[in-house]
């Protein structure tokens, strides 16, 4: 099993089309924003992870996100799979992250010890009025 893409959205929903196909439609897809408010506060993102599972490998799996600010772990989730050979599946992952200043986490992702995918999110300075 293998992740196709990890992502932050803001929502996600499934439909089907005719014939044996689902489509996922992803809205809001993100890499920063500004605060929603002043600092300090909680963020609790969405992150949509798409997984693969090719014909031949294990039916079950475990997906791993650590997200890290600055090289320190802040949030961890641990999720088991269980996705049909040869199918696709998706997961959404939140966490709640404290932030006490503006910068950069890292959802570092990874299916049974295997390779991680990193994305990364930036909280910015609120806009001004």
């Amino acid at each position: 099993m293998h992740i196709v893409s990890a992502l932050f959205i803001d929502g996600v929903d499934t439909r089907t089309v005719p014939g044996p196909s689902t489509r996922l439609d992803l809205t809001g897809i993100q890499f920063s924003a500004p605060a929603p408010e002043p600092l300090p506060f909680t963020w609790a993102p969405h992150l949509c992870v798409i997984v693969h599972n090719p014909v031949g490998d294990p039916l079950n799996a475990v997906l791993e996100v650590r997200f890290q600010r600055d090289g320190e772990q802040i949030a961890r989730s641990v999720q088991p799979l269980q996705v049909e050979p040869g199918k696709f599946s998706q997961r959404l992952v939140r966490a709640e992250l404290d932030f006490e200043d503006y910068g950069t986490v890292h959802a570092n992702c990874r299916i049974d010890q295997g390779h991680e995918i990193v994305v990364p999110y930036t909280i910015l300075p609120p806009l001004e009025d």
